[in-house]
């Protein structure tokens, strides 16, 4: 019994050296640029970026449209309803990705002023929100009680992340 014991514990102990060995061995550099945390440019979340297989603006489009297409299609819209379903598409297709700030430029600032900066950034984001929003509750507002429950319905993880809904997913299937 104390053989098939130690065995055990020996066995226990090499998993956890080997899955601890694997914390050890990612880049731990440091500053933007290296690393795995969020922004950091490393192979963290965004390691689907250095291989290539992140969505390009063309796909994101493509991709977009072809929801709105369903989302129009499960709708079953009257002709009454198109002007407010296209004021409604036309708010919510994206702009050209804005241009991040200039490191260089950001490196030279204060804190506070680039706290400032950041401050602009988000109230620009802001005002966009607040456009989508009126378009989404004037387009909302003249859909039928059964087209807003399709309409809910399809935006039910609306601001979740991907990698969130996956972990919802299997929760719900574990259950």
């Amino acid at each position: 019994m104390k053989s098939l014991k130690n065995k055990f514990f020996i066995g226990l102990t090499a998993v956890a050296m080997t899955a601890a060995g694997g914390v050890f061995a990612q880049n731990a550099g440091m500053g933007m640029g290296a690393g795995t945390g969020m922004g950091m440019g490393g192979p963290g979340m965004h390691d689907c970026e250095a291989k290539g297989s992140a969505r390009s603006p063309e796909k994101m489009k493509a991709v977009m449209e072809k929801h709105q297409a369903q989302l129009h299609a499960k709708l079953k819209l009257s002709a009454a309803q198109e002007p407010a379903w296209k004021t409604f598409v036309a708010a919510n297709t994206p702009a050209a990705m804005p241009t991040p700030p200039d490191r260089k430029e950001m490196e030279k600032l204060t804190t506070p002023e680039r706290m400032e900066k950041m401050m602009e950034r988000s109230k620009q984001h802001q005002e966009k929100m607040q456009e989508r929003l009126a378009a989404l509750k004037t387009f909302y507002a003249v859909l039928t009680p059964e087209q807003q429950k399709v309409f809910d319905d399809s935006h039910a993880h609306m601001g979740n992340h991907p990698m969130q809904r996956r972990g919802q997913e299997a929760a719900k299937t574990a259950k």
